[in-house]
């Protein structure tokens, strides 16, 4: 299937590992203009260097978009290099894991300024230029604890809520433009986040890693976690232009672990 982003312009949010750099490539392989984004200039540069060496087109930058003007620098750096931004990927590191009881005002402050005002910078940037060429795609990188909220995760439970409820919003109000607004919601995929929470869990619970591994599996109908790629692949077909009638959906991709509809 051709997916018609060839020559498209996306900026992928923190791309330079895990499950952005799974849809960077993805969105690289399949002919998009593809901007890394990092805090270390270095290592955006590596990555965006891979992708090229692959045959790809990419930059890498260096921004922090938690940071004021973050969001608007990385927007200006990809229209500088490759034209106004058609496909924003809205994805950022995860809070620290936590109990909901055991929560404090500050936290919940922290966490919406970690998984919801940057993101909303970046969709106010790119937007008004999508609407007015009448195409545009807006995916965020979510969660499972969105459809079902995750023991120890308050803080990701209610920040990413948060996002969603804004997302879903905005799909109604962007559709007849041609913009499309999802999510994409990851299970257990090998990624050194899953790793580190796995960790966290084995040291709370007084267990190891590969015992809280095996647990965690034989919860998945598919009995084995994700591959990056796979998830991947799924973001760069929401982000295609065979996906414009799809918006507002949270799809999982979760090899069956969130067992509602």
């Amino acid at each position: 299937m051709d997916l018609g982003i060839r020559g498209k312009t996306a900026l992928v949010a923190a791309s330079t590992g895990g499950l952005g750099l799974a849809t960077a490539t993805a969105l690289a392989a399949e002919g998009a203009d593809v901007v890394i984004t990092g805090r270390r200039a270095d290592v955006a540069e590596q990555v965006a260097a891979q992708l090229r060496a692959a045959g790809g087109s990419a930059i890498g930058v260096a921004v922090d978009l938690t940071e004021p003007g973050g969001p608007a620098s990385a927007v200006l750096a990809a229209t500088e290099a490759f034209g106004p931004v058609d496909i924003v990927v809205l994805n950022g590191p995860g809070p620290k894991p936590s109990a909901a009881a055991a929560l404090t005002g500050d936290d919940i402050a922290s966490a919406f300024d970690l998984l919801v005002k940057p993101q909303h910078a970046l969709v106010a940037a790119v937007l008004p230029g999508m609407r007015e060429r009448r195409w545009g795609r807006i995916l965020a990188i979510g969660s499972s604890g969105i459809a079902a909220p995750l023991p120890n995760l308050a803080l990701s439970n209610a920040g990413r809520a948060a996002l969603a409820g804004y997302l879903k919003t905005l799909a109604a109000e962007v559709a007849l433009d041609g913009v499309t607004v999802n999510l994409l919601l990851p299970g257990r995929i090998n990624t050194e986040r899953v790793v580190a929470i796995d960790e966290a869990a084995a040291k709370r619970r007084g267990s190891t890693l590969e015992a809280i591994q095996q647990e965690s599996r034989a919860t998945i109908p598919a009995r084995r976690y994700g591959d990056p790629a796979e998830f991947g692949s799924a973001a760069a077909f929401l982000c295609s232009g065979p996906a414009s009638y799809i918006t507002g959906v949270a799809l999982r991709c979760d090899g069956g672990l969130v067992r509602s509809l």
